[in-house]
């Protein structure tokens, strides 16, 4: 409460100043509500209709438990009538936050209503002839009293606000949780509906260290989901779903998540985002560029998601089509293994074989000579390449590949 107003409980009016006050409540009420639906927009729509009769009470409601606060019997407790009001204004704040105005506007219509409440009620007393000095001070009163029934208001709005905030954020972490899990679409839609959350096109599963997914959710959509922990398997980490970061939108997502530390996985239906996670958890668990500045981008990997799919078959896959490398030594079976892999992607062209290697295109021939005379009419049989290429397409050799003795 303002510190220059007097404090409302300590002053009292006699009853032949307060009864040609309260006889002229009504036409008060009319005039202070027609001032604020003139004077603060967001109340216009408000004071129509059923309504308008409703808030128009309220307000000579108000202004009657004013009249009684003054009135009241000299060693009474002022906080008898002044607790009702207290309560109304704080309830009326808090609808006002359920209703989704703002306190500006809440603050307005109290401004606005002490104006033109003090201007009716002035003009009454001065109509019964009350000394200046005594309206003067009875001004100061209805200020008093409005300031107490703003800072009520506000409290309420500041409280709904805070409640419905965090109930909201609750909401929206389940829907968060819900969505990962890939519960059945008419769970996750329920779930969205509870969150108030407009479902978007497309999601987008994006892994993030946690540190980093405060800064890096207040950059993308404000109906970007959070998960705080990704998964049991993926420590410090959690899970951003961006909303509809598909087509020309996600090179824009790429370049906010540059710097991160972040996998990004494909956009999907929202409805199917947990596939998004689960290939940027594979991604993820596969150590797929995680050196650099730039976000990782999980279509940059399909390939080797692909032959990855079924590690133990890839392995087997390794193991059959290098047999023929299974005497040679360590060292010289890795150099044979490195020129038949750049071999099978430059198409067999000695000079680009040489380059990606850093090696004189004659130990280019050296090995491929080599390798002919280990695989014979397999390096020209369509199947054969076809099983090599896939074999050997991460550029790795697979835990258990043949090794010869050192």
């Amino acid at each position: 409460m303002d510190e220059t107003l007097p404090d409302v409980r300590d002053f009292r009016l006699s009853a032949d100043l307060v009864a040609p006050l309260r006889k002229g409540l009504p036409g008060v009420a009319v005039q202070t509500i027609t001032a604020i639906t003139a004077e603060v927009p967001a109340y216009k729509k408000a004071f129509t209709g059923v309504m308008g009769a409703t808030i128009e009470k309220a307000v000579q409601a108000a202004l009657n438990t004013f009249l009684n606060l003054v009135s009241r019997a000299p060693g009474s407790d002022a906080r008898s009538p002044l607790a009702p009001a207290l309560q109304a204004a704080y309830a009326l704040g808090r609808g006002e936050a359920r209703s989704g105005r703002s306190l500006d506007a809440l603050l307005a219509a109290y401004r606005v209503g002490a104006r033109v409440s003090w201007r009716e009620l002035a003009a009454i007393s001065v109509a019964a002839g009350q000394p200046a000095p005594t309206i003067a001070h009875f001004a100061e009163l209805v200020f008093a009293y409005i300031d107490e029934l703003s800072a009520a208001s506000v409290a309420g709005h500041a409280d709904e606000l805070a409640k419905s905030g965090r109930a909201r954020r609750r909401h929206l972490e389940l829907l968060a949780q819900t969505l990962a899990a890939g519960e059945p679409s008419h769970v996750a839609t329920a779930a969205a509906e509870r969150a108030e959350w407009t479902p978007p096109q497309t999601l987008t599963a994006v892994l993030v260290p946690e540190r980093a997914a405060r800064p890096v959710a207040d950059l993308l959509d404000p109906r970007t989901l959070q998960v705080a922990e990704a998964g049991p398997d993926l420590p410090e980490t959690s899970l951003l779903l961006v909303p509809d970061a598909h087509g020309p939108s996600r090179a824009h997502l790429l370049r906010l998540l540059a710097g991160r530390g972040a996998i990004a996985g494909p956009a999907r239906p929202w409805l199917r985002v947990r596939e998004s996670l689960t290939r940027a958890v594979r991604v993820s668990r596969l150590g797929l560029g995680a050196s650099g500045t730039a976000a990782v981008d999980t279509e940059d990997h399909l390939l080797t998601l692909v032959v990855t799919a079924d590690c133990q078959a890839l392995a087997d896959l390794r193991e059959r089509v290098l047999a023929p490398l299974a005497e040679e030594r360590e060292a010289t079976a890795a150099k044979l293994v490195e020129t038949l892999r750049s071999w099978l992607l430059h198409q067999g062209r000695r000079e680009d074989v040489a380059a990606e290697l850093f090696v004189h295109p004659q130990t280019v021939r050296y090995r491929m000579s080599r390798l002919r005379e280990l695989y014979g009419d397999r390096l020209r049989d369509p199947q054969w390449l076809l099983l090599l290429t896939v074999a050997l397409a991460t550029g790795e050799r697979a835990a258990g590949a043949p090794r010869g003795e050192a």
